[in-house]
């Protein structure tokens, strides 16, 4: 079974509950109320009813754990100087909002709680890495 036929079964199995309920009641509608007929579309509509129900009690496998979101720090790296000195900026956007700040010259890594400062000072190489006016 491949990994994204496992990953969206929520949404395989509520698209198929819309379908079962989408063709089960165009067969009652187009045909007329004969025994037959309903013979034939209410348990497909019935069945999309309860494939539905499934869809929506399932949960989701990938959650988010918070605790992991807080404790992520970027990876100490170096980057390559174009015209001034690279850096990278991630904020998180939950709360507490942290920022961290990896200056691509000296590797350093700082978190800094709060978003990102008008302007920044690497205290490893001694450089800014930017101000803003």
């Amino acid at each position: 079974m491949s990994t994204s036929i496992r990953n969206n079964s929520r949404a395989n199995l509520a698209i198929s509950g819309w379908m079962c309920i989408v063709i089960g009641s165009g067969i009652i509608l187009s045909s007329g109320p004969s025994s037959i007929v309903l013979a034939i579309a209410a348990p497909i509509s019935i069945s999309g009813i309860g494939l539905l129900l499934v869809a929506i009690g399932m949960t989701d496998e990938n959650e988010v754990n918070q605790e992991e979101i807080h404790a992520w720090v970027p990876d100490t790296d170096f980057l390559p100087d174009a015209g001034g000195p690279m850096f990278r900026v991630d904020t998180t956007l939950i709360s507490p909002v942290k920022t961290s700040i990896l200056c691509g010259r000296c590797g350093n890594v700082e978190i800094l709680n709060g978003p990102k400062p008008s302007k920044y000072f690497c205290n490893e190489c001694e450089i800014i890495l930017w101000e803003e006016e």
